[in-house]
């Protein structure tokens, strides 16, 4: 597929979300929405943006446990590229700060991107398997709407899938190999990033790391159903510990992809949605999605972008490994 044609469709899919985000706003009752937002209790809000904090944390740790092996041991650097990739995910579309994660440690650390890729790539594999265990046991436990509910095959064989995955990766470890001065060629070059990123992608998966990854994933997810459950409590909505895990599950299904920078509308759309079908008000269920992101967002993208700037314009020049003619292998212990 050519690149104007991904920019064309990319186009596409956006405008049809904003046209659905307009047909959705005219039926808000923006003036009962405001007034559920302003009545909200502060002290329940100011807690739910320090639980969101925490669950912001656990991601860096789960970073950071994949970053130590390959030689980033500063868990306060995986700490500000966390904090700043996350700010510039919530003003950029598709997760964009994933990328500048990459640039902040590698120049931060001194390591190749190929092998700062391999761990973020690990990391967000954990992201996703904290919401499918979610989702998994939810949708054998609890009632969910029906959107939900059918998602439990798919589930199940998504938890069943990433286990053989895992245990793959565990037992069998990559070698990267040691590249040798620059290469002239392009094709050359992808080789070369390739086998450095496939090397870091089997150096790093060992079973401790794992089940470290997942008990972050695990911890930060539950975080997260807190953060959401008192904001709720804060603007005095009556929804159900099972309504919220909806809720979350409902919100976050498309977690990879934003339409919108930090999904602001369609989140609002999804929260809606699923708190109407657990018997809330609409216009009140609007305002706590609105709260949510307000303090999911706000604290986040300015201690993101108050980090950034000293990743991107620091005066430390990145010095490349393979420009002196070898490689870091990750080890499989620490």
């Amino acid at each position: 597929m050519s690149p104007t044609l991904k920019r064309g469709l990319r186009y596409l899919f956006t405008a049809v979300v904003v046209a659905m985000l307009v047909l959705f706003a005219r039926k808000v009752e923006w003036s009962d929405t405001w007034q559920a937002m302003r009545t909200a209790d502060w002290t329940l809000l100011v807690l739910a943006v320090v639980v969101n904090l925490l669950s912001a944390v656990t991601k860096a740790i789960r970073w950071w446990i994949f970053l130590r092996p390959v030689g980033a041991r500063s868990l306060g650097l995986a700490m500000r590229a966390s904090f700043a990739g996350m700010g510039l995910n919530n003003v950029l579309v598709a997760n964009g700060g994933e990328a500048a994660k990459v640039v902040f440690v590698a120049r931060g650390a001194h390591i190749p991107s190929a092998t700062v890729l391999a761990t973020v790539v690990v990391e967000r594999m954990f992201e996703a398997i904290g919401y499918v265990v979610l989702l998994a046991l939810s949708a054998l436990v609890l009632s969910l709407p029906p959107s939900l509910a059918r998602t439990r095959p798919f589930a199940l064989a998504a938890l069943v899938g990433t286990a053989v995955l895992l245990v793959y990766l565990i037992r069998h470890p990559g070698t990267a190999e040691v590249i040798t001065p620059v290469h002239t060629r392009f094709m050359d070059r992808a080789k070369g990033y390739w086998t450095r990123f496939m090397g870091t992608l089997g150096g790093i998966s060992t079973g401790p790391r794992f089940a470290g990854a997942l008990a972050m994933s695990v911890l930060g997810w539950a975080l997260q159903v807190a953060t959401y459950h008192l904001t709720a409590m804060s603007a005095h909505m009556p929804i159900s510990v099972v309504g919220t895990i909806s809720a979350l599950l409902a919100v976050n299904i498309g977690f990879a992809l934003r339409a919108t920078p930090g999904n602001v509308g369609v989140f609002q759309l999804m929260y809606a949605a699923t708190a109407a079908f657990f018997g809330m008000d609409k216009d009140q269920a609007i305002a706590v999605a609105f709260l949510i992101q307000a303090q999911q967002i706000i604290p986040i993208t300015l201690i993101g972008v108050a980090l950034a700037p000293q990743f991107v314009f620091g005066k430390q020049r990145m010095v490349r490994a393979e420009d002196r003619g070898e490689v870091p292998v990750a080890s499989r212990g620490d």
